[in-house]
């Protein structure tokens, strides 16, 4: 098993604009791929310009990690910091 972490992720809320600040956690199983760390990276760093809520966020990484790479199964949770007085956690799991 393979677990990923980015502290530092940010998109933009797509009703208010405001931005929002989450950790995302990504565990997958490993078939005969695994994910550059580096292109993750710079994929992360796309949301920050994309407007969309966090639940469509973690479910479009967790598809888009089974489309590229191929793992066994992937799950992706995304710790997104509080607004408003509500946080959120969101999880996706994806797998064969």
């Amino acid at each position: 098993m393979v677990t990923l972490q980015c502290s530092e992720f940010t998109s933009h809320c797509p009703v208010t604009g405001q931005p929002d600040f989450a950790t995302l956690r990504i565990e997958y199983m490993p078939d005969k791929s695994i994910v550059e760390t580096k292109s993750l990276k710079l994929y992360l760093w796309s949301y920050r310009d994309k407007a969309m809520f966090n639940e469509q966020i973690v479910e479009k990484i967790a598809a888009d990690i089974i489309k590229q790479v191929r793992p066994k199964w992937v799950t992706v949770v995304g710790t997104f910091a509080q607004r408003g007085g509500i946080s959120v956690q969101a999880t996706a799991t994806r797998g064969r």
